[in-house]
Order: structure tokens, then C-alpha cells, then sequence
């Protein structure tokens, strides 16, 4: 049976520290499905349909990563491709304590699917897309956090 993960998100933008937890999934996993999510609380530079583009370019020469949008419960994507686990790259405490509520959640909801959250490595723990649209906003370069 193929290891199907999904690693979802909004993306805005797909970050060096987010292909470095692709990185890590891919060798625990057959395939990691990356999936960008609409999130109304999140403002992106990007359509969900360019993100997608733009992360698919990334991988267009890994057969083992597929990039997908969704608009429903995260769980209910999961089952709707087959996956049974949801990968989660955390950097620090705060990401943490909020991955841990939606792990929790995400297992009541839906008691098959498994969280496996991958520590970013400490050379992208200071990247975050909200930082990267920051520095882009102010005219500086952001080629060196994003793939």
C-alpha cells in the first residue's frame, strides 16, 4: 500500500524552510501530496491557481510530489486523495502550541488520520512566509528564502 502524505497550507509564499520539510517527508513517505488552501485570514501576493504553479515548477522533476488546491476541511482532503497522514513543519514553541490544537482536533474529527510534525532546520527557523511578503513589500530581495 503507498504512504500517501499531505502537506497542507496556504503557501503565500512556498518558503525554504517548506521544501526543506518536503525534503524530510519525502524520505519517510511514497508520495507527499502538497496541497494550498484558500485562507480567507491569510492575505496573499498570489492566486491559489499561481502558488500551485509555482510550487509545481519547484517539483516538476519528483514524481513523488504532487501539488493540489483545496477548499474543505483539511481531514476531508486527506481522505478524498488517499492520505493518511498529515505532515506539519513547526520552527518554534509558537508554531508548535498551535499545531498541537489542530492536531488534536484533527484526531477528533477524524481518528485515522496522523500528524507527524518535522522540526524546520535551524537555518530556515527565521523564514516564514508572513516575513517574506514583509521584506518583498519593502522592495528587498527574498531569492534566498524561497526556492
Amino acid at each position: 500500500m503507498k504512504r500517501i502524505a499531505l502537506f497542507p497550507g496556504s503557501f503565500g509564499p512556498f518558503t525554504r524552510g517548506h521544501e526543506a520539510v518536503v525534503a524530510m517527508a519525502l524520505r519517510l513517505f511514497d508520495e507527499v501530496v502538497i496541497a494550498v488552501g484558500e485562507n480567507i485570514s491569510k492575505s496573499c501576493l498570489l492566486s491559489v491557481e499561481q502558488r500551485c504553479r509555482l510550487i509545481a515548477d519547484c517539483y516538476a522533476s519528483e514524481p513523488r510530489v504532487r501539488v493540489a488546491s483545496f477548499n474543505t476541511l483539511t481531514g476531508d482532503f486527506a481522505q478524498t486523495i488517499g492520505a493518511t497522514t498529515l505532515i506539519r513543519g513547526v520552527r518554534n514553541t509558537v508554531d508548535f502550541e498551535f499545531e498541537r490544537t489542530m492536531e488534536a482536533t484533527n484526531r477528533h474529527l477524524y481518528p485515522s488520520l496522523t500528524t507527524v510534525i518535522l522540526m524546520t532546520p535551524a537555518e530556515y527557523m527565521h523564514i516564514s512566509s508572513s516575513i517574506v511578503r514583509e521584506l518583498y513589500s519593502f522592495g528587498r530581495s527574498v531569492d534566498d528564502l524561497m526556492p
